[in-house]
């Protein structure tokens, strides 16, 4: 039920939609800045998890004449959402602390703030590590960040759990506020950090080192026997899918259909490596420089 994707995506909402009910409830009895924050935090969680979904469904839409490269890149726009989503929740968790010192508020039932923290915590560890499971198995960059967005939470919301207590057993009030700005600063560096890594495939940044040498490495196993070399190696990413190309030099006089199996033969190979890849391959014939190649072909037969 909960499997893939979409499933995914659908427990998030069931969990954070029962998270938020309970710190709202929480956070109005006792009047704790922090817990209300973090209420905010998980409204905001929703409103992510819900771009997620969309952008999931629209992402998996084959390709088509309007978009010949498919939809992936919905899952970077929901991710600069989330990233953005992700900002607002720590502004206003940090104007609401200032607020909060200067009105020196009181909290009431503390031990209400305590537990529902406690369930928040093992709920949001829960969640945080399957959607990542989940993310990194159908490398999605949508579930990826909305992962590391919970993940957050687990962060927040461990220091409001340490807070209260220590408000309970203090009666420093204040220091609800300090933690409550101590989660806002975190939340922030999250945002930043989702940003980062979402726009880079708006903007067609290249595959990681280790992606671009698994496909070097397909490619120069062949050399010596049926390529000579291969250049303008271009990669990038949008959602999911990745995408490859390059200039594959080969022996002057070899046969259309050789080099048309060959081109299959390592793009076959490179989509093993890498999962969720296009391949484009466009074959040159070499220079015919032979003393600087190490090819044994029809016009060196050594």
């Amino acid at each position: 039920m909960f499997s893939g994707r979409s499933g995914a995506a659908k427990l998030s909402i069931i969990i954070v939609v029962g998270l938020i009910v309970l710190k709202v409830v929480v956070g109005v009895i006792t009047g704790s800045l922090s817990v209300l924050a973090q209420a905010v935090d998980s409204f905001l969680d929703l409103f992510a998890v819900s771009v997620t979904f969309l952008a999931i469904r629209i992402a998996a839409r084959p390709a088509d004449e309007e978009h010949p490269f498919g939809h992936g890149k919905v899952e970077n726009i929901a991710a600069v959402i989330q990233a953005i989503l992700i900002f607002i929740a720590g502004g206003s968790i940090i104007y609401s602390a200032v607020r909060r010192i200067q009105t020196h508020a009181a909290l009431e039932m503390t031990e209400a703030g305590i537990g529902v923290m406690a369930v928040s915590i093992i709920a949001s560890i829960f969640l945080s590590r399957y959607l990542l499971r989940v993310a990194k198995k159908e490398d999605s960059m949508a579930l990826e960040a909305n992962a590391h967005n919970i993940a957050a939470d687990v962060y927040s919301a461990a220091a409001v759990f340490v807070g209260l207590i220590v408000v309970r057993l203090t009666g420093l009030v204040i220091i609800d506020a300090i933690l409550a700005g101590l989660v806002a600063l975190y939340i922030l560096k999250v945002a930043v950090d989702v940003l980062r890594n979402s726009l880079g495939g708006l903007v067609d940044v290249k595959l990681p080192e280790d992606e671009e040498n698994s496909v070097r490495a397909a490619i120069t196993e062949h050399f010596g026997r049926e390529v000579v070399s291969f250049h303008k190696l271009r990669t990038r990413k949008a959602g999911s899918q990745r995408y490859i190309d390059l200039h594959l030099v080969m022996p002057k006089h070899v046969s259309i259909e050789d080099a048309h199996n060959m081109c299959d033969h390592l793009e076959k190979d490179i989509e093993e490596k890498l999962v969720h890849t296009d391949v484009t391959i466009h074959v040159e014939p070499c220079d015919e420089n032979c003393d600087s190649c190490d090819l044994t072909c029809d016009e060196r037969k050594e």
